[in-house]
């Protein structure tokens, strides 16, 4: 097993922790790679603003840390890139060792704790999967792919008489959509 290096942005030193004590930490780290799902991300080497609180329990350490960090990312909507930002709060046992049914557990190595895998899981878990621009997002239109919010109120398609799938009728009933089976 490789040992830590006690110089890593998102490792702390416990040492000074005994049971009953507990110390405060901000920090302003870089974002590792990796945090992203489908459609969101937070930018690698991006700015992570860290507020930690280490507490020395009998067990290990008990870590309580609100991290804020930028997101970049393409609507799920109308495809767009948009920029964002999340806070994560996350609350953590890191043990001196493994205890019996505990194998998803954190884990100290030696006085360091590497604060990385947990806040990796906060972090992707509060990640939106499909992300909008805005909460009002109308999309783009399902016959050219013009975006709705530039398009304006009055964008339609002209038809050769037919009505079209989704519109209500003269009498207000929407015309069914039909599929084609293949």
């Amino acid at each position: 097993m490789k040992r830590l290096d006690p110089r890593g942005p998102l490792v702390f030193d416990t040492r000074a922790l005994g049971p009953g004590s507990a110390r405060a930490e901000e920090r302003t780290v870089p974002a590792p790679a990796g945090l992203r799902v489908e459609l969101v991300s937070v930018p690698e080497g991006a700015d992570l603003q860290l507020s930690v609180q280490l507490e020395g329990v009998s067990e290990g350490t008990l870590v309580t840390a609100t991290a804020r960090a930028p997101l970049t990312g393409e609507c799920a909507r109308c495809l767009d890139p948009f920029t964002s930002a999340t806070e994560v709060r996350l609350q953590e046992l890191f043990a001196y060792e493994a205890g019996s049914g505990e194998a998803d557990g954190y884990l100290l190595d030696g006085d360091l704790l590497d604060l990385e895998p947990a806040l990796r899981d906060a972090l992707v878990l509060e990640l939106p999967i499909s992300p909008l621009c805005s909460g009002d997002c109308p999309g783009l239109c399902v016959q050219c792919g013009v975006r709705l919010a530039d398009a304006g109120a009055g964008h339609g398609h002209a038809t050769d008489g037919a009505e079209q799938p989704g519109k209500p009728t003269p009498g207000g009933i929407p015309v069914p959509e039909l599929r084609k089976e293949c």
